[in-house]
């Protein structure tokens, strides 16, 4: 029995492991979930039933990429919000890894910097897994279709992490703008550039 309960136990750790791998693809349908937000209520792609998409950024407290975009993420958030493209932000960081990724650490970080979007924990990282989120920042841009909600865009934010540029290719901002016109993105992936997301240690 015990070496029955070992071998679903290695073949489960597999399965997550292969799980975690993979990252979705523009084409395929976003999962959906119901995460808590910093406000404490309970957040999924309903909670925004006027919404033609989301922004769905996985990002953190702590890594200095997160940092660095977190303007840009709350400039994304007044820009397209109101065209029906919110922000929706997850943390995909374990905090047994990352202590300062903590959920009170994140409720205290929303509330100094007036985020206006909602900032969702993501316990056990399960929809981490599920969207197969890497790095932090990394995006992925959904649009509300009669098949469900399908991922058009997966990638970085824009090409500058170090947000020196005075000249950038606005991937997200560009995306959305086919979207808005009826189209699909021209780039449909590029590679995010972040810190890997953190877990905490197997036992």
């Amino acid at each position: 029995m015990k070496k029955i309960i070992l071998l679903l136990v290695l073949a489960l750790s597999a399965f997550i492991a292969q799980a975690q791998s993979v990252t979705l693809k523009a084409g395929d349908k976003a999962p959906d979930f119901k995460l808590k937000n910093v406000d404490n209520k309970e957040i999924s792609f309903a909670s925004f039933p006027k919404a033609k998409g989301f922004i769905v950024v996985f990002t953190c407290n702590t890594c200095p990429y997160a940092v660095a975009y977190e303007q840009r993420i709350l400039e994304l958030d007044k820009k397209f919000k109101s065209q029906g493209y919110p922000v929706i932000a997850i943390n995909p960081n374990d905090p047994e890894a990352s202590k300062a990724d903590s959920f009170d650490k994140m409720q205290a970080l929303a509330k100094e910097k007036k985020y206006s979007f909602p900032y969702l924990f993501d316990q056990g990282q399960l929809i981490t897994d599920q969207y197969g989120a890497k790095h932090t920042p990394h995006l992925f841009i959904v649009s509300k279709t009669a098949n469900g909600n399908i991922i058009e865009y997966v990638g970085a934010i824009d090409n500058d992490p170090e947000g020196t540029k005075t000249e950038k290719t606005k991937y997200a901002e560009d995306a959305i703008a086919a979207l808005k016109s009826d189209k699909k993105p021209a780039v449909t992936a590029t590679k995010e550039i972040g810190c890997t997301v953190k877990r905490k240690a197997k036992a």
